[in-house]
């Protein structure tokens, strides 16, 4: 056997396939099918749900249950003894293809500025491919998701699950009533909080990948 497929403690490194059909994992891939219909519904819906208001709150709705489900799968994991490399793995690329995807087509509709979104998509889109780094060096594995990463996790999903139920169809004036723009304004900072969090968790990746390995 190679030092490659060794760890650190000379043990046998578990392969990345090592439990791909776990029924966590199951759900995961679930919820990136999930993830692809609601892209499809919220980009046909239009700016703010105006083309087609019913295909907005259908992809709100699946929005918020495929986010929901994040916390089902990693339940799943630890409850049965089932936390696998691609576990860790692919639950953060599905958290991600869901927000970055949702983001994007906010930005697109003019709904969430681009600045925001491409921050958000520098750190996941460079978090990810480090994720890859890792598990390619010897007795490399993946890191887990930190607590500010969770966190942040969370603000982005209630941010974007407010932005994307369309409350506007709710009121019938013709001006807009203090409690909408209340709502928007809680919403944006729920998700300036998130990027605020999403900086910061990237920060404390980078650390604990390259710099507190070393000294140890």
């Amino acid at each position: 056997m190679t030092n490659e497929a060794m760890d650190k403690q000379g043990t046998p490194k578990a392969s990345i396939f090592d439990g791909w059909n776990a029924a966590p994992n199951l759900v995961t891939y679930s919820r990136i099918v999930l993830v692809i219909i609601f892209l499809v519904l919220d980009a046909l819906a239009g700016e703010w749900g105006a083309d087609n208001l019913t295909f907005r709150w259908i992809a709100a709705v699946l929005f918020i249950i495929a986010a929901s489900t994040d916390k089902i799968d990693g339940w799943m994991a630890r409850k049965y003894n089932q936390v696998t490399e691609m576990g860790k793995l692919m639950d953060p690329i599905a958290d991600k293809l869901l927000t970055c995807g949702a983001m994007i087509v906010c930005s697109v509709f003019g709904e969430l500025g681009w600045w925001v979104t491409i921050l958000f998509l520098i750190r996941e889109i460079g978090i990810t491919v480090m994720r890859f780094f890792v598990m390619e060096r010897p007795g490399g594995k993946v890191i887990a998701a930190a607590w500010p990463g969770k966190l942040k996790t969370v603000f982005q999903c209630v941010g974007l699950s407010m932005l994307l139920l369309p409350m506007w169809a709710l009121d019938g004036s013709a001006t807009t009533p203090l409690w909408l723009t209340a709502y928007y304004f809680l919403t944006y900072t729920v998700i300036y909080v998130a990027l605020v969090l999403c900086l910061y968790s990237g920060g404390v990746y980078l650390y604990n990948t390259f710099v507190a390995p070393n000294k140890r």
